[in-house]
């Protein structure tokens, strides 16, 4: 199984963005462990910012992506809103890989499941 989560929203000042990393880690922790897509998009792309600096005992974006990618998730962030906001590729933690609409396109038209947050 095939699962999208396409994530749109900024990595604080809400948990809806929490909320969707946390469901993609028990995805992850599931037996049946189903392919994983994470697509940034908006202003979801500063989830990719490498040196978020959190306070003890606050929930860290990058560390939680670092995990998803080390279990073998694949994350990718929308090229125009990274350039829209002015971020660069090579500012991107590693792991994340820059995409366009047309590969999300095809990646929606793969996915058994398309979650959008």
């Amino acid at each position: 199984m095939n699962i999208l989560m396409i994530l749109n929203g900024a990595p604080y000042g809400n948990e809806t963005t929490f909320n969707a990393l946390r469901l993609a880690m028990a995805l992850q922790a599931d037996e049946a462990k189903p392919g994983l897509t994470l697509f940034l998009m908006a202003d979801a792309v500063f989830c990719a910012m490498p040196g978020q600096m959190t306070p003890q005992g606050y929930y860290n974006i990058e560390r939680m992506l670092k995990s998803l990618i080390a279990k073998g998730a694949k994350v990718s962030a929308c090229s125009s809103c990274v350039q829209a906001r002015g971020i660069m590729e090579l500012d991107l933690i590693e792991g994340v890989e820059m995409s366009t609409m047309p590969q999300l396109a095809a990646i929606v038209v793969q996915a058994d499941k398309v979650m959008n947050f």
